[in-house]
């Protein structure tokens, strides 16, 4: 029975050593280059007497940065990945909370790290990777891993501001690592295109079964997701076939008329999630892939990643959303009311998760685990934890899960409680309108949508008078040249909140 996710390794480095594991498109690692690197890596580790413990990886996004976090692993740690895009406070928080001992950065990260207020040692990725490995203290280091184990830390947003760090375990990763290539069909053909920062679970989706597979790995230069066309033409250039994105990122294709230009015309299979996608892009992803299979992935960091799927095999309509489906196997969603009671059919409830895939909690934060990661209120006979995720969801006429908004985007205003969600699909359906984000302005009491796109904010209003209730009509539209992102690529709300 596998119990550490570097069995993967060590069975593909055998098999297919000098195949190219990840690369950036211009510097690359093979399987066999990472097994040494991340093996020299845990030595090192093990020789500074780091173990059990949390290691900082603050690198730029590289193929050696993916060899660190498996270095840490080996050596019995677990990687804590931060980036320079992050706010220095917000490192300071992270590194305040997760209180690490060792710091491993590289050349373009060196002179911030050294900066810092860490009271560790900062310890640099090209000089430890040379490191004579030592076999008989990571054998001796392997005999002592147990699936429970913790292998990362990835931080969150906290409502409080203070970020929350995620910790997962082999068990959860391996679980959810074996249902999703299942669902997604990866195999050794596999070549993924990689486009959220490493410092997110979210590339838990290429990382790990590029191990399992013997499949390759491309990480897509950031800048390119501002450059529709030449994005397209990276991913024909390595002949990528295999994507596993958030949405705005799709949407930012196809909204541009990138399909007029260039098609990605190796993608097999689109895998989105994070956001809904409207309707319309999806119609035109679609058409431009019409052989591809497209599928709708749903879950939260604290289920180590995704933990629902719908593969699309059919037509909707624009007023329609794509369902989130049903659970990978090995889990169970609970949709739960107000009562902490299953909700019926078409009721909306809180979606809850029960199974493997739970990670271990926030890090150095037991009051916040406790908050979420709860008794299950069906099971009264012996302790079993489900995680409530806060988001809202219901059951369709065909059995299909729906989400329908985040518990923080339901506002009540002029006495009716709103999805502010609802309002972006109303608006996403228009004509003119590319990308909508809404939020509301709790300090007046408005509701304000931000769009892109070529309708006049008149225009839109009136069209949307036609499709929402009165009371659901936004105060304010303000039509932007570009919609803020965050680093993941979602729509950046609170930078929404900012400008109104």
């Amino acid at each position: 029975m596998q119990n550490h996710v570097l069995d993967y390794l060590d069975n593909i480095v055998v098999r297919q050593p000098e195949k190219t594991a990840f690369s950036n498109g211009t510097e690359a690692l093979t399987f066999a280059q990472v097994y040494q690197q991340s093996r020299a890596v845990g030595t090192f580790l093990h020789d500074q007497g780091v173990y059990h413990k949390p290691v900082v990886v603050f690198m730029n996004k590289h193929p050696k940065e993916i060899a660190a976090f498996f270095g840490v692993i080996t050596a019995g740690d677990f990687y804590v990945p931060i980036d320079e895009e992050m706010p220095v406070s917000r490192i300071q928080l992270i590194l305040e909370n997760v209180q690490a001992e060792v710091l491993i950065c590289d050349a373009l990260t060196r002179e911030t790290a050294e900066q810092l207020d860490f009271g560790g040692k900062v310890v640099l990725y090209d000089d430890i990777c040379r490191t004579a490995v030592d076999d008989d203290a990571l054998r001796e280091i392997r005999s002592r891993a147990i699936d429970t184990d913790p292998i990362y830390i990835v931080f969150t947003s906290g409502s409080t501001g203070v970020p929350k760090g995620v910790a997962a375990c082999h068990r959860s990763v391996i679980d959810y690592i074996e249902q999703l290539s299942a669902v997604l069909e990866f195999d050794e053909d596999t070549v993924f295109g990689n486009q959220t920062p490493l410092y997110f679970d979210a590339c838990l989706k290429e990382l790990y079964p590029t191990l399992k597979y013997g499949a390759t790995t491309y990480l897509i230069p950031r800048e390119l997701f501002m450059l529709p066309v030449k994005l397209v033409e990276f991913i024909n250039e390595h002949q990528i076939n295999t994507i596993c994105w958030v949405v705005s990122a799709l949407t930012m294709i196809s909204a541009f008329g990138t399909f007029k230009t260039v098609t990605p015309k190796y993608l097999r299979t689109v895998a989105f999630g994070s956001e809904v996608f409207p309707i319309k892009q999806f119609k035109a992803w679609r058409a431009a892939l019409p052989q591809a299979k497209f599928v709708n992935l749903y879950g939260p960091t604290e289920g180590t990643g995704m933990c629902c799927y719908y593969k699309v095999e059919r037509d909707f309509e624009l007023d329609e959303a794509i369902p989130i489906g049903g659970p990978f196997s090995n889990t169970e969603i609970i949709l739960l009311n107000e009562q902490n009671q299953r909700a019926g059919q078409g009721e909306i409830g809180e979606i809850c998760i029960r199974g493997t895939s739970l990670t271990l909690g926030y890090y150095n934060n037991f009051e916040k685990t406790r908050e979420v990661f709860v008794q299950n209120p069906l099971n009264t006979a012996y302790p079993e934890l489900i995680y409530r995720t806060g988001d809202l969801g219901r059951y369709n006429e065909r059995g299909e899960l729906m989400f329908v908004s985040r518990k923080d985007y339901q506002i009540k205003h002029m006495g009716h409680r709103i999805e502010l969600g609802e309002i972006e699909v109303s608006a996403n359906m228009v004509e003119g309108v590319k990308l909508s984000g809404c939020i509301y302005d709790d300090a007046k009491g408005k509701i304000v949508l931000y769009y892109v796109g070529t309708i006049e904010d008149k225009e839109l209003s009136a069209e949307l008078r036609g499709r929402l209730p009165r009371y659901m009509i936004p105060n304010r539209m303000v039509r932007l040249e570009q919609m803020p992102l965050t680093a993941n690529g979602k729509i950046d709300r609170v930078a929404l909140k900012k400008i109104c």
